[in-house]
């Protein structure tokens, strides 16, 4: 059996290769040191904006540069480019326009970029900045808190948050739309006590607004709550003259909850039934109870009837 030979010798072809790779980088090195005036686009940020102003959103990005370097300088920088930072308090206001002048900045922005000032040139000679006047209000906040209390115990107050209203800056058109803010959501379980702490307010969706604080406290009052009962007379009203109405029964009972510590403060003189007699009509004898008056101090009130029959005596 005859074994073939190779077309191209190893050896040889080991070093032609080795001669074509040390070549190319010769070849890529003398490139790459050779000066170019080429265009590079560098992303830009907006830095130091006057608080009283909010920068559109449509304001460019990014800013053509022409410089004269070396093809490797140029290449890093097509492929890792350096954020170019403009500091906007150097711009000048005009016909409602703030107008950064790249020429006269010229000097401090290169030297970012470690660039000689005589070898780049800003393809703009200024840049308009467009902005908005921010405004600011005053919005409640809202609780989104979810309380769940310990069996006998309920809230004395509504929660309290301190402070119950922030500063909020931004444009004016979504400074209109905003009421109010609200919280996360924070549920607070087994409550048995007073409790306090710290709640985050909800922005994610508020992100062109500014929010002097993101955290408010809250505070709650709680006691050890008991059932009450009292009997109310029934007031009926808008009764016509003359006409003699007579309601069955002519008392309700209350049910309330009240703290232990205001028990003894609740007296049936705290509340006020009524019936309106307006509603007779097509009532099929009958009439509903209301209850139009409470002390403050109770909570979770009903009746032990809702609806009372009546008689016309002639």
């Amino acid at each position: 059996m005859k074994i073939r030979k190779p077309l191209i010798k190893r050896g040889p072809f080991k070093t032609f290769l080795f001669f074509l790779g040390f070549s190319t980088m010769v070849w890529i090195f003398v490139q790459f040191s050779k000066e170019y005036t080429e265009a590079v686009e560098l992303p830009i940020s907006y830095i130091n904006v006057p608080k009283d102003k909010i920068l559109s959103p449509e304001n460019p990005s990014k800013l053509d540069l022409r410089v004269k370097e070396n093809g490797l300088h140029i290449a890093f920088n097509r492929l890792f480019p350096k954020v170019l930072y403009l500091d906007v308090s150097d711009s000048k206001m005009e016909n409602g326009k703030l107008i950064y002048n790249l020429e006269e900045q010229k000097s401090a922005l290169l030297s970012q970029l470690n660039l000689e000032y005589d070898k780049a040139e800003f393809l703009k000679k200024t840049l308009n900045i467009s902005y908005q006047q921010r405004e600011v209000k005053k919005v409640p906040i809202r609780s989104n808190l979810e309380l769940d209390f310990a069996v006998g115990y309920s809230a004395l107050d509504d929660v309290e948050f301190q402070p119950d209203s922030i500063m909020v800056s931004g444009p004016k058109g979504i400074l209109d739309t905003l009421s109010e803010v609200q919280t996360k959501e924070l549920r607070l379980e087994n409550i048995n006590n007073d409790i306090s702490g710290t709640v985050n307010l909800d922005t994610a969706k508020l992100e062109r607004l500014t929010f002097y604080q993101t955290k408010i406290d809250y505070t709650l009052r709680t006691d050890k709550f008991t059932e009450g009962k009292v009997q109310v007379s029934i007031d009926l009203v808008n009764v016509p003259e003359g006409m003699n109405v007579v309601i069955f029964p002519k008392e309700v009972t209350v049910i309330y909850q009240v703290s232990l510590k205001k028990f003894n403060s609740v007296k049936k003189e705290d509340f006020r039934v009524m019936a309106d007699f307006k509603n007779a009509v097509n009532s099929d004898g009958y009439l509903l109870v209301q209850l139009t008056e409470q002390p403050p101090q109770v909570n979770n009130v009903r009746l032990n009837e809702k609806k009372i029959q009546f008689v016309i005596k002639r």
